[in-house]
């Protein structure tokens, strides 16, 4: 039985805060880039990776808090591994059988979520230490901030690449998707570097870009305000 104290949850807005924009998976820590710059060719693939990426990140932080307290730390690490590749089977099965277009697009990647490094790194830096609805919304978060960057490169890609946004999001997610189909620009040939690799590498550079300019925009802006009520005192 595990002896080591439990740290306090930090409060819920700063954990949203943390998944969605400040230690972002993929513009803040940086991880999970194999799969984001491989199936971001549209926004559909990157929409339906970060769906599968959340469900896994919110079965897998779940299941390791409530076993938290009988997990030892010498095996916590094989404990974990097990876990989440068992949770990735399960979400690669359920994907195969209940959208199998979707499957054949994703392919292997659906697989090697076991290896992403945002996974095992929410499960051991947060979930392993903090009661059940902390890691819950951990993962929550960290998944929809996942899932947002995955969309919004894909989107970039796909844009740019043939005209459309979301095009065969009906086909590969179901029919109640119908309505994300969007043509952008008709009868557009395309830019045939955004869907190649390196254009997967310069919509991530340029969405690192702006996420860094708004915040060094909100870093001035607090420091003024700062500053004036300095002033005023």
């Amino acid at each position: 039985m595990s002896t080591a104290s439990t740290p306090k949850a930090p409060a819920y807005r700063t954990i949203f805060r943390d998944g969605l924009w400040d230690n972002n998976v993929a513009m803040g820590q940086m991880l999970g880039l194999c799969p984001l710059l491989a199936v971001t060719t549209s926004a559909t693939n990157g929409l339906g990776m970060g769906m599968a990426t959340l469900a896994v990140l919110m079965l897998t932080n779940t299941l390791v808090s409530l076993i938290r307290g009988i997990v030892t730390p010498q095996v916590r690490i094989p404990v974990f591994i097990v876990l989440i590749a068992s949770v990735v089977t399960l979400v690669d099965m359920a994907i195969n059988a209940w959208m199998h277009e979707l499957y054949k697009v994703l392919g292997l990647f659906i697989a090697l979520i076991v290896t992403n490094c945002a996974i095992f790194g929410r499960v051991e830096a947060f979930a392993s230490k903090q009661p059940v609805l902390p890691a819950m919304a951990d993962a929550l978060a960290m998944g929809i901030g996942f899932t947002w960057v995955l969309v919004a490169i894909g989107a970039m890609r796909e844009v740019l690449g043939s005209g459309t946004l979301f095009a065969h999001a009906s086909l590969l997610l179901g029919d109640h998707f119908t309505w994300l189909e969007v043509t952008v620009i008709p009868d557009f040939s395309g830019i045939l570097l955004s869907i190649l690799p390196p254009g997967a590498f310069m919509a991530l550079g340029f969405l690192i870009a702006i996420k860094r300019l708004i915040d060094r925009g909100i870093k001035a802006r607090q420091e003024r305000a700062a500053l004036a009520g300095l002033v005023t005192q």
